[in-house]
């Protein structure tokens, strides 16, 4: 095989080559390369933006959902805020209340306890006094019996001793 050049017209190679140029050139004249080149450009720019644009509308959506979250959460937190002083003030008034119950219960049962003292006191005094009566009478009694033993017995005093007795108990 000869070595022929690439620009001799016996090569087939070289045809092959200017209906290459020639289809393009025709192509070009015709506007059919340009306008499928540019309009599939185009088509694809055009593609681009669309996302592009639904890019920026879904970080303005996150942003817009972000700002939501934050104030939702700093709500949240104002309330859990509330709810917890609301609770300390509870429980302040809550104890504040039992400690006036305590003191009102000590004092109900300090003057209960002081009564029961001074009903005692007062039973124990009378129990005294009829003691000493009863002690008095009989002491009263024998000494009167002592004394009229001697003497003739007179139903009259023995009837009034009796009923001294009974008198004073």
């Amino acid at each position: 095989m000869e070595h022929e050049s690439l620009f001799s017209l016996s090569n087939p190679e070289f045809w092959v080559l200017v209906a290459l140029v020639l289809f393009f050139g025709l192509l070009v004249v015709l506007k059919v390369l340009p306008g499928a080149l540019f309009g599939a450009l185009d088509a694809h720019a055009a593609k681009i933006k669309a996302e592009l644009d639904e890019a920026q509308q879904l970080r303005e959506e996150a942003q817009a959902l972000l700002a939501d979250v934050k104030a939702q959460r700093e709500d949240a937190e104002r309330q859990a805020a509330g709810m917890i002083e609301a609770a300390k003030a509870d429980a302040k008034r809550l104890a504040e209340e039992a400690k006036e119950k305590l003191e009102e219960q000590i004092k109900r049962r300090a003057e209960m306890a002081e009564r029961k003292i001074a009903q005692a006191e007062a039973q124990a005094t009378a129990d005294v006094k009829a003691a000493a009566v009863d002690l008095a009478a009989q002491s009263a009694e024998a000494i009167l019996t002592a004394r009229l033993a001697g003497l003739k017995s007179d139903p009259l005093v023995d009837a009034a001793i009796g009923q001294m007795a009974a008198k004073l108990q």
